[in-house]
């Protein structure tokens, strides 16, 4: 059963748009396979930029990836610092990058329990405030 909606982390982004990554293929096939636009936000969008930073067509696509609704941002405003925290303090003993954080904080505040993440390491110990796993695709 394919899954409705889905966050995306960096790595995949990046892999998507820079054929020379040794996960791109793998990644193509997993978003060629999606129902709908993977959700995701800024923070992951800002890591991903950076990485692009020197493959200047990556970028490129990144952007239009966005600006044709491709990839869909959520916004976080004021109103999720608290929960971000949370699971920054929840996982402090694995050092969570803000990013990551983020996509957690999202999952629960969407309902979304699919991430599409190259990251399996940390995002397989992440869990929602009712304890939920995190589904990894691909």
């Amino acid at each position: 059963m394919k899954p409705s909606r889905v966050l995306v982390d960096t790595g995949p982004l990046v892999a998507l748009f820079s054929r020379q990554d040794a996960a791109h293929r793998s990644c193509v096939a997993a978003m060629t396979a999606l129902e709908a636009p993977p959700l995701t936000c800024w923070p992951i969008i800002t890591e991903a930029a950076w990485l692009l930073r020197n493959r200047r067509r990556g970028l490129a696509a990144l952007f239009d990836a966005i600006e044709q609704g491709l990839v869909e941002l959520c916004p976080l405003d004021a109103n999720d610092v608290g929960g971000i925290r949370e699971r920054m303090t929840q996982y402090a003993s694995l050092n969570p990058q803000f990013a990551d954080a983020c996509l957690v904080h999202l999952a629960e505040r969407e309902g979304v329990d699919v991430v599409f993440t190259l990251d399996r390491r940390d995002f397989s110990v992440y869990r929602t405030k009712r304890g939920k796993a995190l589904r990894i695709l691909p």
